[in-house]
């Protein structure tokens, strides 16, 4: 026992030698709550700010903007086109989180969230710049096109840096609530981006829209860039790297260390696919059919999504909260199981034509998706180890944004042209089905060792 304290005091001693005179030992900063709210949520705000405001633009403006011939003789197959455009965001996602998954595995959550959000940034600030096809021709369709394969290598890095900045620095017993930060980044973009939007709709005329107006969301976005960048900035890295650090056990090459885990890539691919399908149907394709189809006014269609994104926002904390309680697979069978039931019956709702079938039809898909997306912030992050957590999620993450979003708005436009409403119902139906047999391979994280 003397040997013991002797050596303590003797480790102390020379501990404090080590110091300049009158200094204490630092601890390393830890994350208060708010800002790992604030460092995990505003990134996926800008990140849905700027894919709601492109889909608004798309499935509204780009078609005459940038494919002017075309919507001179079919304005839908222009749109059709636009959709495509916002596709290559999607295919770029791949890209993106091989790139940022590495950083963040390798040299740590934060400085690779910093790049990830500056290079999501500028992408959306050019896009509000740019001259259309009758300035430019087609070198304008190349450009936006560019524009959206940045963007999309950007956001890439963005949700699964921002879900492990949330996880990796939550309690054990409130991992999925936490994990419900940078989700409710979701209906918060979605908010500000349709907000944006219908105060212009409603200020500008249709003319003025296509002239100027459509610029002004892409060129606000630089100011939550600024915003986002201060907050992140200022955080501190995760505990979980920076054990990971201490015991060496950060890899230094992810990427290969990740095809060990390449099933459970395919598995969350597939667990995730149809929140995307929901998202794009409900937010862009549903705005442009109707529009064009149903005859309400753009401001009054946008006026519907605004009041249907708060059943978004709610069920995002409900379906997190039951996923600590209950676990994660359970919560997700049943809302995923929900969303096939809605799949099929959503038709019906949509193709009223009543401003009561529409709200149902938004609202109660904005329920399904909220409880869906919420507790993906946990489980997938939860299916990797901690060295290859970055890349393993993110890849999983923007898989499935082209599986289940890229796509979307075009299959389902296509759909209706050629078989009907009801089509686009079995399409989300069928994604749902793919889910749910994904979910069942899945095994129970709730309890897992996330340091590991």
């Amino acid at each position: 026992m003397r040997e013991k304290a002797s050596e303590q005091i003797m480790s102390s001693t020379a501990t404090a030698s080590a110091l300049p005179f009158g200094a204490k030992p630092q601890e390393k900063k830890k994350n208060s709550t708010a800002e790992v709210v604030a460092a995990s949520m505003v990134g996926t705000a800008i990140e849905f700010y700027d894919n709601y405001c492109y889909s608004i633009a798309a499935a509204s403006y780009f078609g005459l903007i940038f494919f002017t011939d075309v919507a001179k003789s079919n304005p839908v197959l222009a749109t059709l086109l636009a959709f495509v455009t916002f596709a290559v965001s999607f295919l770029a996602r791949p890209f993106g989180s091989l790139l940022f998954g590495h950083f963040g595995d390798k040299l740590g959550r934060k400085k690779t969230l910093v790049a990830a959000l500056m290079m999501m940034g500028i992408a959306t600030f050019v896009v509000g710049l740019l001259p259309g096809y009758d300035v430019l021709g087609p070198a304008s369709v190349v450009l936006l096109c560019a524009c959206r394969a940045f963007q999309g290598v950007g956001l890439a890095g963005e949700w699964s840096g921002a879900a492990l900045v949330a996880t990796e620095n939550a309690p054990k017993s409130k991992r999925a609530l936490y994990g419900s930060f940078p989700n409710l980044g979701a209906p918060i973009g979605f908010f500000c981006a349709y907000g944006v939007n219908l105060v212009l709709d409603t200020v500008l005329t249709t003319d003025q829209m296509v002239a100027f107006g459509w610029r002004i969301p892409f060129l606000l976005s630089i100011f939550l860039v600024v915003v986002g960048l201060v907050v992140r900035l200022r955080m501190a890295e995760t505990p979980v790297f920076q054990k990971a650090a201490a015991e060496d056990r950060v890899s230094k090459t992810p990427l290969l260390d990740l095809r060990h885990h390449w099933k459970r890539v395919v598995l969350g691919t597939c667990a995730v696919s149809i929140t995307y399908t929901l998202f794009y149907l409900l937010g862009t394709w549903s705005l442009s059919y109707g529009v064009s189809t149903l005859g309400f006014s753009q401001p009054q269609y946008l006026g519907f999504e605004l009041v249907a994104v708060f059943f978004f926002a709610a069920f995002i904390v409900v379906g997190c909260l039951c996923a600590d309680r209950r676990g994660r697979k359970p919560v997700l069978v049943v809302a995923t199981a929900a969303t096939l039931v809605f799949g099929l019956v959503s038709p019906l709702l949509l193709g009223s034509g009543t401003v009561a079938g529409v709200m149902a039809f938004l609202c109660v898909g904005f329920v399904c998706m909220g409880a869906v997306f919420g507790p993906c912030g946990s489980y997938l992050p939860e299916l990797f180890p901690a060295n290859v957590r970055y890349s393993g999620a993110g890849l999983s993450y923007n898989l499935a944004a082209i599986v289940g979003g890229a796509f979307a708005p075009t299959i389902a436009s296509a759909l209706v042209m050629n078989f009907g409403l009801g089509a686009v119902g079995l399409y989300l139906a069928g994604m749902a089905v793919v889910s749910l047999v994904a979910l069942v391979f899945f095994k129970e994280s709730r309890d897992m060792d996330y340091e590991r």
